[in-house]
C-alpha cells in the first residue's frame, strides 16, 4: 500500500520536500544578514557592530522562541501552525523592509525568529512522522539539508543581490516565496488533528529523559565546534593561509558542500548506525579541527580540512536530532524546538569563545583550538550514548491521531508509529 510513511522503494514522502525548502527560506534568512550588514549600518543609521544585533537577536529568539512557540501552539492542528509560521515569518520581511527603524527591524527580526522556530520545532515532527522509523533520521537529514543547502546557495545569491537592489531586496523575496511556502504547506501538508490528551504537562514530563539530554549536549557541542572555527574562517584564510580576499567566497562554498554532504550521509546512515555514525563523524571533525592548527599555512592543505570539517561535523546533526524525537515518545514537539535552540546555543557560544580566544597569544588559530576541544568533548555525550543505548522502549514519534488528507493529497494517511 502506497503510503505516506514512504513506499516500497524507499522514496520519502514529498512533504518531506516540501518542508525542507521552507527550512532553506529559514535558513537563507538567518545567516544572509551577514553578508549584508554594511549596507544595512549605512541605511539605518547605525555602526556596523550595532547592526550585528540583528544577527544575536534572531539567534536569541531562536533559542528562547523554539521552546516557547512550541508549547504556545501546541493544542493547534500542525498544518496550521506551520502555515501561520510561514505568514508570520513574510510578514516579518514585509515589516523590515519597509522601516527605516533600526528598532523596527530588530523587532522583526525577533518575530522572525519566533515564527522560524514554531516551524522547525514542528516541522521536525511530521517529517519524522510521515517518514517512519525506518527513514526517520534520513527524513530529519533531508529537512536539515533544506538549512545547508541556504549556506551553499541561498546566503551568497542573497548577499549577491543585497549588493545591486539595496538589503531590502532580499527581505522582498525572502517574503514573497515565504508566502508561496506557505500556499505549498497549505496544499500538501495533511491535516493531522492535535490527540484531545496532549499538554504541556506530556511534553515536559519528556524532558526527564536522559539520554534526550545527552543528545542535546552532543547538538551544542558538535555545532559550537564547527562554527567556532568557521565564524572567523575569513581572517583565517586571509592573514595565515594567504588566500586572496576576493576567493575567500570559493572557500565558503566549498565548506556549504561538505556541510551539504554531510547532512546526507548522517541521514543515510544515522538510521541503521546511529552511534558508529556520530561517534566517528565527531572524531573526524576534531581531527580536522587540531590540524588546521599547524597545517593552515597553505592553501590546499587548509581548503582540505575545511571541507573534511564541514563534512564531518554535519554528519552528526541529524542524527541526533533525529534520536532526540525519538527518546521523547510521546512528546516530541518540545523536544525538536529544544533540538533547534540547542545547534544555536552551541553557534552563539563557541563564536562567543573563539572571539575570546583571538584575543590571546593563539591569535588566529584560536578558534580553531576552540573548536578542537568543543568536537572532542562531543564524544562525551555520545560515548554515554553508545552505552545505554539509542532504543525507545515505547515509540520512535507520538502522533496516536489519524490524519485526514489534504486537499488533492494522494498519499495515504499516516498510521500512528509503535
Amino acid at each position: 500500500m502506497s503510503s505516506a510513511v514512504g513506499t516500497p522503494t524507499g522514496k520519502l514522502p514529498f512533504v518531506v520536500w516540501v518542508l525542507a525548502a521552507g527550512t532553506f527560506l529559514m535558513g537563507t534568512t538567518e545567516f544572509v544578514i551577514a553578508g549584508l550588514l554594511p549596507e544595512i549600518a549605512g541605511d539605518l543609521g547605525v555602526g556596523v557592530s550595532h547592526a550585528g544585533l540583528l544577527i544575536t537577536a534572531f539567534a536569541i529568539g531562536m533559542i528562547v522562541g523554539g521552546p516557547t512557540m512550541a508549547l504556545a501552539t501546541l493544542r493547534l492542528p500542525r498544518r496550521l501552525t506551520l502555515v501561520s509560521a510561514l505568514a508570520i515569518f513574510a510578514l516579518g520581511h514585509v515589516v523590515a523592509a519597509l522601516s527605516s527603524s533600526f528598532t523596527v527591524v530588530l523587532t522583526a527580526r525577533v518575530i522572525t525568529a519566533l515564527a522560524t522556530g514554531a516551524f522547525w520545532a514542528v516541522g521536525f515532527v511530521i517529517v519524522t512522522t510521515a517518514a517512519g522509523p525506518a527513514r526517520a533520521t534520513r527524513a530529519v537529514g533531508v529537512m536539515m539539508g533544506g538549512l545547508t543547502l541556504a549556506n551553499v546557495i541561498g546566503v551568497p545569491i542573497g548577499s549577491f543581490v543585497g549588493q545591486y537592489t539595496g538589503w531590502r531586496g532580499p527581505f522582498w523575496a525572502l517574503a514573497v516565496l515565504a508566502a508561496l511556502a506557505a500556499v505549498f504547506v497549505g496544499r500538501y501538508i495533511p491535516v493531522i488533528e492535535q490527540r484531545a490528551g496532549v499538554s504541556v504537562r506530556a511534553e515536559v514530563r519528556a524532558l526527564r529523559q536522559s539520554r534526550l539530554w545527552l543528545a542535546l549536549t552532543a547538538a551544542v557541542l558538535i555545532m559550537g565546534g564547527v562554527l567556532a572555527t568557521y565564524t572567523y574562517i575569513t581572517p583565517l584564510l586571509t592573514d595565515r593561509t594567504g588566500i586572496p580576499a576576493g576567493a575567500v567566497p570559493l572557500v565558503l562554498i566549498v565548506f556549504g558542500l561538505g556541510a551539504l554532504g554531510g547532512t546526507a550521509i548522517g541521514g543515510r546512515l544515522g538510521d541503521r548506525h546511529p552511534m558508529a555514525t556520530t561517534i566517528t563523524a565527531a572524531t573526524v571533525t576534531a581531527l580536522a579541527l587540531l590540524l588546521l592548527i599547524p597545517l593552515s599555512t597553505g592553501p590546499v592543505t587548509t581548503v582540505a580540512l575545511v571541507f573534511v570539517m564541514a563534512l564531518a561535523g554535519f554528519t552528526v546533526n541529524p542524527v541526533v536530532t533525529s534520536l532526540a524525537v525519538r527518546f521523547a515518545g510521546d512528546a516530541p514537539t518540545l523536544t525538536s524546538a529544544l533540538t533547534t535552540s540547542a545547534y544555536n546555543t552551541g553557534i552563539a557560544a563557541g563564536s562567543a569563545l573563539a572571539a575570546t580566544a583571538m584575543d590571546t597569544s593563539l591569535g588566529l588559530t584560536g578558534p580553531a583550538l576552540v573548536g578542537t576541544v568543543s568536537a572532542a568533548l562531543t564524544l562525551l555525550p555520545l560515548t554515554v550514548l553508545g552505552l545505554t543505548g539509542t532504543r525507545n522502549p515505547t515509540r520512535i514519534v507520538a502522533q496516536c491521531t489519524a490524519p485526514a488528507r489534504a486537499p488533492g493529497d494522494t498519499t495515504a494517511q499516516v498510521p500512528s508509529q509503535h
